[in-house]
């Protein structure tokens, strides 16, 4: 099964951009979860504000699906400024950067996806872009070649990554406000299915609206997308209302379990028990084993199995934890390790 076909894919796929969309929350007050950091970004938007300043730049990152793009458009919302998206993959020359930069309009927030993939030709365009709020356009070649320094309206970046640290000091430094994106609570994201469930017309009671969020993987994209499915689940073999008993019964048809695992998830699981004795084992060796990108993995399985305590990381490679064992129903019996990779 490819990533983006699993139904807790945290990876935004096509069909989901309209629905998505119509449920993203506009302004703070609107937003569930991240309380920290809304109550921060609340503070810096209204300080702005009272200055009539544009915000200061912010880099936002954690696993994807939790809200990164939503509130780079509350900030801008919140500030009463024009948005700009792109995202790095898509800036390949710093030509294209540089008529970005030059086309917004004073205050604008720009709001760049996957920050890290930047090519590095295009990132050393952003370190003026950032703190000078200028450009050196390089015109001509060899001895008549000159440098134009073009000034830009003062503005907002606000970048978005999964990879922090792939993100380069000079670029790390130029952003004032940086905040990290962690995984959200069984309440809070019960709250989302519930405001999403009003928002698509869904009939749910609270039960229901619970069974989905302890399976949604801490991510609220997922909730909105296993609330959908259950309400097509709901709507055929039910009488249109989302109840405990009618989540668990989709879910299960799903195969997704209780713990929000698929069976892509248990598949990754039980290759590092049953193959490789539990660990510890090399990343490079599970890819190959399971026939997965090493980055596919460390940004789209291990986040959540580390989280839940599933997956250790060690300076040897990767460990099952005893309570993999546990869910997979396999007898562990060799210790646990003591060094934990940070």
């Amino acid at each position: 099964m490819e990533v983006d076909e699993r139904v807790i894919s945290p990876g935004l796929r096509e069909e989901d951009y309209e629905v998505e969309y119509s449920l993203r929350p506009r302004r703070l007050d609107e937003f569930i979860g991240q309380d920290k950091v809304k109550e921060n970004l609340a503070i810096f938007v209204e300080a702005a504000k009272k200055r009539r300043e544009p915000l200061d730049h912010v880099l936002l990152y954690g696993p994807p699906g939790l809200g990164k793009t939503t509130l780079a458009h509350i900030i801008a919302n919140e500030m009463g400024a024009p948005i700009r998206a792109s995202s790095g993959p898509a800036i390949e020359r710093a030509g294209d950067l540089a008529a970005i930069l030059t086309n917004l309009e004073p205050g604008s927030v720009l709001f760049l996806d996957e920050i890290h993939r930047l090519a590095r030709a295009v990132e050393e365009i952003l370190y003026p872009a950032m703190e000078d709020y200028h450009i050196d356009v390089v015109i001509g070649r060899g001895p008549s070649a000159r440098t134009l320094k073009i000034e830009l309206p003062k503005y907002t970046l606000v970048g978005a990554t999964t990879r922090a640290g792939l993100i380069t000091s000079p670029l790390r430094e130029r952003f004032g406000i940086v905040h990290y994106l962690g995984f959200y609570t069984e309440e809070d994201l019960r709250e989302i299915a519930l405001r999403s469930a009003g928002i698509l017309g869904i009939e749910t009671d609270y039960d229901g609206a619970l069974e989905i969020a302890r399976r949604s993987r801490g991510t609220p994209r997922i909730t909105n997308r296993l609330l959908r499915r259950v309400r097509d689940y709901a709507q055929v073999r039910a009488d249109g209302i989302i109840t405990k008993d009618v989540a668990d019964q989709a879910l299960a048809m799903l195969e997704v379990d209780w713990r929000g695992l698929d069976n892509t998830d248990r598949k990754f699981l039980r290759t590092i028990v049953e193959k490789f004795d539990g660990g510890p084992v090399g990343i490079e060796t599970i890819a190959a084993a399971i026939g997965e990108e090493r980055d596919t993995i460390e940004d789209v399985y291990e986040p959540y199995l580390l989280q839940i305590g599933f997956l250790q990381r060690t300076p040897r490679g990767r460990v099952a934890t005893r309570l993999a064992y546990e869910h997979l129903g396999v007898a562990h019996t060799r210790p646990q390790p003591t060094l934990i990779e940070q």
